[in-house]
């Protein structure tokens, strides 16, 4: 597999964990399937729901991130990308280490409340389409998936954006793999948590979890932002 200077697959593999691992990204999986349940009444069909949103949510987060290494390229701005992304990984770190003390207080990372609101409304579309047939309910979850990779984009854009970065200082074609495996490891809690929904664990149960541990997640999310803004400034010397 090709990797540009600077960027080794631990790297890459620790960066999509990382980036998984992110309250915002959890709490609204663990709402829409707690929705889910409710409206399925059914394990299967619950199951379906949770794996066409995930499924969305890969191939969205893959383009977003293709697209981006394009135009960073083809305009020869992967130089200035490269600076402005290390120096957010390092103001990112700094916020979500803040929130490990202070969690949720002053300027934090997080889905703004008015894209909250529509998550909520949308996820609320779900039950009104699978009155009318179930085939409609998931075409929704398809939507929201979309929906929701840009509302959280303020929480998961760090880790994200330094990679995209690593990566755009070579061939955007060649880097294609390292999208497909990073987007990979970034859903694979996402199915974990579907999983565990589907065989008996409740919403409440899943929610209460991630509130006790938010604190920490955030804390991991943060040191690793700070490290790797620092070393992507000292491996451009």
């Amino acid at each position: 597999m090709w990797l540009p200077d600077g960027l080794t697959l631990p790297i890459l593999v620790v960066a999509a964990l990382v980036d998984s691992i992110n309250p915002c990204v959890f709490g609204v999986l663990i709402f829409l399937i707690g929705f889910m349940t409710k409206v399925y009444k059914s394990p299967p069909r619950m199951l379906v729901g949770g794996l066409i949103y995930t499924a969305v949510v890969y191939v969205t987060y893959f383009a977003l991130g293709f697209g981006f290494i394009q135009v960073t390229v083809s305009f020869g701005l992967s130089l200035a990308v490269y600076w402005i992304a290390a120096i957010i990984a390092i103001i990112a770190g700094l916020v979500e280490m803040k929130d490990y003390f202070w969690y949720g207080k002053w300027f934090t990372l997080r889905i703004a409340p008015s894209q909250a609101e529509r998550i909520k409304k949308y996820v609320g579309l779900i039950g009104k389409a699978e009155k009318k047939h179930i085939l409609l309910s998931y075409g929704v979850s398809a939507i929201l998936g979309i929906f929701v990779v840009f509302a959280e984009l303020p929480c998961t854009g760090a880790p994200y954006l330094a990679v995209l970065a690593l990566i755009g200082k070579g061939n955007y074609a060649q880097g294609v793999p390292l999208l497909l495996l990073y987007n990979f490891i970034f859903i694979l809690p996402l199915f974990f948590i579907i999983g565990i929904a589907y065989f008996g664990k409740s919403s409440r149960v899943l929610e209460s979890w991630r509130k006790e541990h938010r604190g920490m997640m955030r804390l991991v999310t943060g040191i690793f932002l700070v490290a790797m803004g620092v070393y992507m400034i000292y491996s451009i010397q």
